[in-house]
């Protein structure tokens, strides 16, 4: 393994310690994990994708009080501290600012090879079972509610509008994690999306059954 990287694992996990179950090391680790499948298929500097996802929710600004620089500059820090060449520190800190969700109106019109990896590996651990599993954990943590039939899911949300929204666990899935199928960048993730989106759609309907205690 690369010793950049072998430095970075062990320094993410230990920032990690103690995170929320769906920002944790092992959601770093999964993105990582499927960065490295999905550039096996579409190529891209490698180095860059790795560094990349372990490092993209060092400082997640939902619980950084919104900070959208902290991230930046732990990340600049630790890489240049373990001697990261400067054109890969660069190459980092974009796709580290630019991969958001709730960043994709101010998105590059021509974003990285690198930059649409690590953000469809990033999306992919947002659906499918993992990404169920992970929604109702942030929800829980955030002591949302699961679903209310009176609240309806806000579409269309401004970057502003989204951070503050406190909505329920269910509307999350059609104010994102929906979406996120049709917001993948590379081939080899549009086929995986699809699976995970058919999975999440299954689960909604399995849910608003047993709400409706329908037997």
């Amino acid at each position: 393994m690369n010793e950049h990287i072998e430095k970075t694992i062990n320094f993410v996990k230990e920032k990690l310690e103690g995170a929320e179950a769906g920002h944790d090391w092992f959601h770093i680790e999964r993105v990582w994990k499927l960065s490295k499948k999905i550039s096996e298929k579409e190529g891209g500097n490698l180095e860059v994708i790795e560094l990349s996802a372990l490092l993209h929710d060092i400082a997640d600004p939902k619980f950084h009080n919104g900070d959208e620089t902290l991230a930046i500059k732990i990340s600049s820090e630790f890489l240049k501290s373990i001697k990261v060449e400067e054109k890969i520190i660069n190459q980092v800190l974009y796709i580290i600012e630019n991969i958001s969700f709730k960043n994709r109106a101010e998105a590059h019109q021509n974003p990285s090879l690198e930059l649409q990896i690590v953000q469809d590996a990033d999306r992919l651990d947002a659906i499918g079972a993992i990404g169920i599993a992970r929604t109702f954990n942030f929800g829980g943590f955030k002591n949302n509610l699961m679903y209310h039939p009176d609240i309806q899911p806000k579409l269309n949300m401004s970057k502003e509008e989204y951070k503050k929204s406190k909505g329920t666990t269910i509307n999350h899935f059609y104010e994102k994690l929906l979406l996120l199928k049709g917001l993948m960048n590379t081939e080899t993730a549009k086929k995986i999306a699809s699976e995970r989106h058919d999975f999440m759609l299954k689960f909604l309907d399995e849910f608003y059954k047993e709400w409706k205690v329908e037997i």
